[in-house]
């Protein structure tokens, strides 16, 4: 049987689609590569992306860049990489603030599930619940029973209203049904200074920043966020064996590509990234420090994992009674 011309003329679009791709993909990339970090240079968001876009210029042959946008949950940041074009040269380094940033701040002009695509987790660090050293308790258990005597007196500082800090804790009271007050900061560093002070009671900080006070007893750390004990501290429980079962909760970084990039050129990102993860000079530095540098299996993982993320933060949010400014 003999095909129809029309089914011909077909075939041979679908062909020359796939081979323009593969030409797309065979080529990049042939100029700089931009990856936004929503956040004000110096933090682990901004460090971490760095290190992996060193790694990337040096397996690409092209430089690739890093440029911060900061403002309030990045949203600045992330609006332009959605406005940017399509086309695999720029990209977008999010974390929790980003992608809980619907539920905390009002007329969002987009979907973070709807205009990215996931390309690769890059990596993740658990927090670490500090507390003054003052404060009489050593254990969860004990902080637990103290808040219910002592309702909303224990205070917690985070870097603002609905950062990551803020969901560990709202998600930790809720599960342990007791209630304590916030003190939002502008950023994470100044409420630590505060903790070590003693001006507010406590902290859920991204275990990379505690070592030092913890190894020195400037801070008392009663447990981690992660499902698993950091190799860090391997004495010390994670929040669930310590006495609040199903608690999980901990810091991720992401490479996001608007809608529409190329998927050739996605893979081509996540092969790479997975590629320059495994280093065993960034590896280690970093593991030493708590954060576990981390690719995806898949970019399609990265993409399930995202919205897997959005509807926890909204079902905290809307549990912890969170409300958008």
């Amino acid at each position: 049987m003999k095909a129809s011309a029309r089914t011909i003329s077909l075939l041979l679009v679908m062909c020359g689609a796939g081979l323009s791709a593969y030409a797309v993909a065979q080529g990049f990339p042939s100029r700089t590569v931009r990856v936004v970090v929503p956040v004000a240079a110096g933090g682990t968001q901004d460090i971490v992306t760095r290190s992996i876009a060193q790694k990337l210029t040096e397996q690409l042959g092209q430089q690739v860049i890093v440029d911060n946008r900061p403002s309030a949950s990045g949203v600045v940041g992330v609006e332009y990489v959605v406005k940017a074009p399509p086309d695999g040269y720029t990209y977008l380094a999010a974390s929790n603030s980003q992608i809980s940033a619907p539920t905390v701040v009002r007329n969002i002009s987009y979907d973070v599930t709807r205009d990215f695509v996931g390309v690769s987790l890059l990596a993740r660090v658990p927090f670490v619940l500090v507390i003054n050293p003052h404060i009489p308790v050593r254990s969860v258990k004990e902080l637990i029973s103290l808040a219910k005597r002592r309702p909303n007196e224990l205070t917690y500082g985070s870097a603002g209203n609905g950062t990551g800090a803020h969901f560990a804790t709202e998600l930790f009271s809720h599960l342990a049904a007791i209630r304590m007050t916030h003190v939002p900061y502008k950023g994470n560093a100044p409420a630590l200074v505060d903790v070590l002070g003693g001006q507010i009671s406590m902290l859920f900080d991204t275990l990379n920043t505690s070592i030092q006070h913890i190894q020195t007893g400037k801070v008392r750390g009663l447990g981690v966020s992660s499902a698993k004990r950091s190799p860090v501290f391997p004495d010390m429980p994670t929040i669930g064996e310590a006495g609040l079962s199903g608690y999980e909760l901990g810091v991720f970084n992401t490479l996001l590509a608007a809608a529409g990039t190329p998927r050739e050129i996605v893979l081509r990102m996540h092969a790479e990234i997975a590629r320059a993860v495994q280093q065993p000079d960034l590896r280690d530095h970093y593991l030493k420090q708590g954060v576990e540098l981390s690719a995806s299996v898949a970019a399609d993982e990265c993409s399930a994992f995202v919205k897997t993320e959005t509807a926890k933060y909204a079902r905290i949010a809307q549990e912890a009674g969170i409300q958008p400014n």
